[in-house]
């Protein structure tokens, strides 16, 4: 989903609030010095980040997303680009650098992943690691993707009440294309006949695909854990949580 709607924007730290996700990169980031948040968004892990003593950089190529990131109150703490992965020559060498949210889904061509974990290799001092998670195609997340599995009541900073929901779109199965798309639905229930839609395509890569592609960008030691708790990565885990060397 593109965040350059505003309204989106303030609804995008209400369904992704601070989560189990958030505690597993901050524990990852516990004993390294400068992290770089590459999709960092409205910077809630960077600011956390930056809170607990790390330098961080935050890059995302959303002006309305860093608009938000930068308000926060330890946002003058973190060095924001507005960009992406192009922007890593210039922010110094990185400890670790991470993708959360399933950034990494974004990137449909392999081609184009590839190259921005290329990027990420060149950007992390030797030592250091790179960290993303990637929906696991096996769990098949898509089926929830409809109005009656997915719908939920979030409420935003301003106080209001937004319904949210998911429908995907009618094609091939994506354990056969790997790729699913779908459109994000936000009703806000003070003015119900006021909706915005988002379409969104996400790319699901199998473990031997993200290891193929992160081995062909120079990572040669691999992490794997199937959820946040660290368990093992499996054909059962709903994520693939890859941390690199």
């Amino acid at each position: 989903m593109l965040y350059d709607d505003p309204r989106l924007v303030a609804l995008y730290d209400a369904l992704n609030p601070f989560a189990p996700d958030t505690a597993f990169y901050l524990a990852l980031a516990e004993s390294m010095g400068h992290i770089v948040d590459l999709g960092c968004g409205t910077g809630l892990l960077a600011c956390e980040l930056a809170k607990r003593g790390h330098r961080v950089t935050g890059i995302d190529p959303s002006p309305q997303m860093l608009r938000v990131a930068r308000s926060r109150p330890e946002g003058p703490e973190v060095t924001w680009i507005e960009g992406d992965a192009s922007a890593l020559p210039f922010v110094g060498a990185a400890d670790l650098l991470v993708m959360t949210g399933h950034v990494a889904q974004v990137f449909l061509d392999d081609a184009a992943f590839l190259a921005t974990l290329r990027a990420a290799r060149r950007a992390i001092r030797p030592g250091g690691a790179i960290a993303f998670e990637s929906r696991n195609p096996a769990a098949r997340a898509w089926e929830d993707w409809t109005r009656e599995r997915s719908t939920r009541r979030v409420e935003t900073v301003d106080g209001q009440t937004v319904e949210v929901w998911q429908e995907r779109h009618a094609q091939p199965d994506p354990l056969a294309t790997g790729r699913a798309a779908f459109t994000t639905h936000c009703r806000f229930m003070s003015t119900p006949e006021e909706s915005l839609r988002a379409t969104s395509e996400l790319r699901f890569r199998t473990l031997d695909e993200l290891a193929r592609l992160l081995n062909d960008a120079g990572f040669a030691r691999i992490d794997w854990y199937g959820d946040w708790n660290r368990a093992p990565a499996g054909e059962t885990s709903r994520e693939l949580i890859a941390v690199a060397r």
